[in-house]
Parts: structure tokens; C-alpha cells; sequence
């Protein structure tokens, strides 16, 4: 794995932790009845990203950490995942209609 794909690997799983911590602890103006005229009472009030933008860093550095040591150590290879691709019904196209 070069540099390239390494930091696009961790962009990808950056922003996939980044979409799941989002919704977690978030206050809405609904939640503290404090609803401004022409606003959704779900809008956020309180919605912490800074601190949820550093959690979201350390949690992807720890999964890139583990993804990579697996890229690289070759403990799932290319060959593997395409293996378990063929094996499946769908490689003779069939469908059911």
C-alpha cells in the first residue's frame, strides 16, 4: 500500500466514523424548548464537532491501524476477497427473472 492509498484509506474510514458519531449526543432546540421562529425544532443546538472531529481522528487512526496492519501483512489478500466473490450463485449470471 503506498502513501496515496493509505491516506485515501484513512479519509474513507475517517469519514465513515465521522457519519456514525454525528447523530450521538446531539441537543436539538426541541429537546430545550428553545425553537427559533422559522427553524425545525430537530435543528441542532449543541452539537459538539469539535470534540466529536478528534474522537472521530483517534477512532479511525486505531481502525486504519488494524486495516492496514492487514493490507500490508497480506493476511487477507486480493486473491482471498476475489474467492469469495466467485464462489457465489451469481457467477454463472443466473437471476431469477
Amino acid at each position: 500500500m503506498g502513501i496515496t492509498s493509505g491516506l485515501v484509506l484513512f479519509a474513507v474510514i475517517w469519514a465513515m466514523t465521522f457519519l456514525i458519531a454525528l447523530p450521538i449526543r446531539v441537543q436539538t432546540q426541541g429537546d430545550l424548548n428553545d425553537v427559533v421562529p422559522g427553524t425545525h425544532a430537530g435543528a441542532p443546538e449543541h452539537h459538539h464537532l469539535r470534540k466529536k472531529a478528534l474522537w472521530t481522528t483517534l477512532v479511525a487512526a486505531v481502525i486504519w491501524a488494524i486495516v492496514a496492519t492487514i493490507i500490508l501483512s497480506e493476511w487477507i489478500s486480493i486473491a482471498d476477497v476475489e474467492s469469495w466473490f466467485r464462489a457465489g450463485a451469481w457467477r454463472d449470471g443466473d437471476t431469477d427473472g
